[in-house]
This record gives C-alpha cells, sequence and structure tokens, in this order.
C-alpha cells in the first residue's frame, strides 16, 4: 500500500487504516470468544450425554438382570412342583400296592 501525500492528510489515513484494523482485530477477538465459549458448552453437553448413556446402559442391564433372576426364580419353584408331584405319585403308586397286597 502506497501513501500519496504529506503531513495531516497522510497522517489521518494512517490513523483511519490503523482504526479499522483494530476494529477488524476486535470483532476476530470477539467471534473467537464466541467461538471457544460454543466449544465449551459443546464439550459439557458431550460430556453429559456420554454420562448419562452411560447410566441408561447400566439401568437396561439391572433390569435385564433382574428379569433373568425372576425367571430363574420362577423355572426352580416350577421344577420343584414337578419333583414334588411325581415323588407324590410314587408315594400314592406305593400304597395302593400295597392295600392289593392285602386283599390278596
Amino acid at each position: 500500500l502506497k501513501i500519496t501525500g504529506t503531513g495531516e492528510a497522510a497522517q489521518d489515513l494512517v490513523n483511519d487504516m490503523a482504526a479499522d484494523v483494530e476494529t477488524a482485530l476486535e470483532s476476530v477477538r470477539n467471534f473467537a470468544t464466541e467461538l471457544g465459549a460454543a466449544k465449551n458448552q459443546i464439550d459439557a453437553q458431550s460430556k453429559f450425554l456420554g454420562v448419562l448413556s452411560e447410566s441408561m446402559t447400566n439401568s437396561v442391564s439391572t433390569l435385564v438382570d433382574a428379569d433373568m433372576n425372576e425367571a430363574s426364580t420362577r423355572l426352580q419353584a416350577l421344577q420343584t412342583q414337578q419333583q414334588l408331584g411325581v415323588q407324590s405319585l410314587s408315594i400314592a403308586n406305593q400304597n395302593s400296592q400295597m392295600i392289593l397286597r392285602l386283599f390278596q
């Protein structure tokens, strides 16, 4: 950039250009500040979502474990009932055979 002229006019031109540069720098600083604040907010939201996702995964896992425990308990109860049924039939069968022997 070539500044022509001398004296006050040239100095005014230089001062105006310096003011324009300062205004542009201030705008860049403000934009950088806003950009940094947005980045920090995005980072905080990202951390929050990560913790929330992990918490939900743990909750679902706990629910699945609870359902599996409940199903296992029901299965054991049914197996016990089946075993008791078989034993009671066996006892009843033995008693009927003993009664038949009495009549012979």
